[in-house]
């Protein structure tokens, strides 16, 4: 199997997460994040047991950072034990 190239795969990781949080950031934003928990709970037959609660520019900017960063230490690992263990 190929190798990966860490680098790549961290920034890569740590966008994706970045982008995912930075929508749901929106979703809180606009008022309709109440809406898409009630439904993704409502899929697994679960009462939501959470309220979304009012927007935080600081705390939007805070999540997206703060989860860019995880993304890029998980895609960065990932590329690690994959390029030890992938078969060559």
């Amino acid at each position: 199997m190929k190798k990966l190239k860490a680098q790549e795969v961290a920034i890569a990781t740590g966008v994706f997460m970045g982008l995912m949080h930075a929508l749901w950031g929106l979703a809180v934003s606009f008022g309709f994040a109440q809406t898409i928990l009630d439904f993704v709970y409502n899929l697994h037959f679960l009462s939501n047991p959470f309220v979304v609660s009012q927007f935080s520019l600081t705390t939007a900017l805070i999540l997206v950072v703060f989860t860019s960063l995880v993304g890029y230490v998980m895609g960065y690992v990932f590329a690690l034990i994959w390029n030890k263990w992938a078969k060559k």
